[in-house]
């Protein structure tokens, strides 16, 4: 649970530290760092947005978060860095000319199996939370879905995490084939 006053003050405050945590590079020994970081911001942010009433006018600043986290885990699932100018993930290029014989080879690991199994249960079970959070929205007797398609919101709800879950291989949270999973680990 979060001590800031309202959900937009807590978002704000989670985007500082996921800025701060996409500055950590996808090179080991910082590798699983950062995605365990992640993890657990992930984590924090799925369980303490519906302690928060929920607002209308806060969904928008809701949505684009969990837009940016969604766009922060494809980054991560490709073990890119973070270019926050353009807010995407672009691959680490490292120059020639800065490797020096006897040095230690660069290495940037995976996430892990089981990294991505949590994921993908913080998703899915922070998704649910999610929606039934949103029906205690105050739409005036209407149906929530409703409400949100009318402020144009709904479509952005109904496609959380799309592209973090495209990216593991499922858009619709089923589990893989197994078969597709090799090379994974």
């Amino acid at each position: 649970m979060t001590k800031l006053p309202t959900l937009t003050a807590y978002l704000n405050a989670m985007q500082k530290l996921l800025a701060f945590i996409l500055q950590i590079p996808p090179i080991d020994p910082s590798t699983h760092l950062r995605t365990t970081f992640l993890l657990r911001l992930t984590g924090d942010v799925m369980t303490s947005v519906p302690g928060y009433p929920p607002q209308m006018k806060e969904l928008q600043t809701l949505l684009d978060f969990l837009d940016d986290l969604d766009q922060t885990w494809s980054a991560v699932l490709k073990n890119q860095v973070w270019d926050s100018a353009t807010g995407k993930g672009v691959d680490l290029i490292v120059p020639v000319d800065g490797i020096k014989p006897g040095d230690l080879p660069i290495r940037s690991s995976p996430v892990s199996q089981t990294e991505r199994t949590r994921l993908r249960s913080l998703l899915v079970t922070g998704t649910a939370g999610l929606e039934e959070w949103m029906t205690g929205l105050n739409t005036s007797g209407e149906d929530y879905q409703i409400a949100l398609q009318r402020a144009g919101l709904l479509q952005g709800f109904d496609d959380l995490f799309s592209v973090t879950l495209s990216e593991m291989g499922t858009y619709d949270g089923s589990v893989n084939d197994p078969a597709g999973m090799e090379g994974t680990c």
